[in-house]
């Protein structure tokens, strides 16, 4: 019965998010997925830090601009006090410093806003279960700064290869545009298949990664220096 109860269980979120119409869209977005709850939300960091204090939940979502104190200082003090906690910064800032000073502080993923709900539930899950997530459009700012947090592509992609050999050439093209974040619809038109082959070629991938979803495929991609 215990262990029923834990495959069940959902996952808690705060929000720490200074525009309330963000705010109430995240929480109706979440509302669609039922492993999914929030728990409770702040509109500024320093209320969001002693929330998570209290509630102590599985994944905390915080935004970069907050009205006190920035999201990325609201991370450092989270993490200060539960360096287990795993922290979503949700944002639509893409200036190096902001996405460079994030990852430092120790954030599990860097999304931008424009993600679509089932990318981000995705995200979520990701990381509740220890894994990092970064977004597409980041990546190039990161690799640009000489951060070591993603490999260097041309490094990397012959061991990956090597390593994942039973991908075909087709498999790397739908691969990488999965990691752009990409849906099996617009795979399809990109790559002129059918979106039956598209979700096909996905369904592979997920097979001969041997990760659980498209998200974890694209965060290995990106941790082994594919793309």
């Amino acid at each position: 019965m215990q262990i029923q109860n834990e495959k069940n269980k959902k996952i808690r979120v705060i929000l720490i998010e200074d525009h309330k119409l963000m705010r109430v869209g995240l929480k109706s977005l979440f509302e669609k997925f039922d492993d999914i709850t929030v728990i409770t939300e702040a509109d500024n960091g320093k209320e969001g830090i002693e929330k998570v204090r209290v509630h102590n939940p599985d994944v905390v979502i915080i935004d970069v601009g907050l009205g006190d104190i920035s999201g990325v200082e609201a991370a450092k003090r989270i993490l200060a006090s539960n360096s287990n906690a795993k922290i979503i910064m949700l944002t639509s800032h893409v200036g190096e410093n902001e996405v460079m000073e994030s990852l430092r502080a120790g954030v599990n993923a860097y999304v931008l806003k424009d993600i679509n709900s089932d990318m981000l539930a995705m995200v979520l899950r990701s990381v509740n279960d220890g894994a990092m997530w970064l977004d597409p459009k980041v990546v190039p700012i990161i690799r640009e700064s000489g951060s070591t947090v993603i490999p260097a592509k041309t490094k990397n992609r012959a061991n990956f290869k090597a390593t994942h050999s039973n991908l075909t050439e087709r498999e790397y093209e739908v691969l990488k545009l999965v990691v752009d974040g990409k849906s099996n619809y617009e795979i399809a038109q990109i790559l002129k298949i059918s979106e039956h082959t598209s979700k096909a070629h996905v369904c592979n991938i997920i097979q001969k990664l041997v990760v659980d979803d498209r998200t974890q495929a694209a965060v290995k991609a990106l941790k082994e220096g594919l793309v």
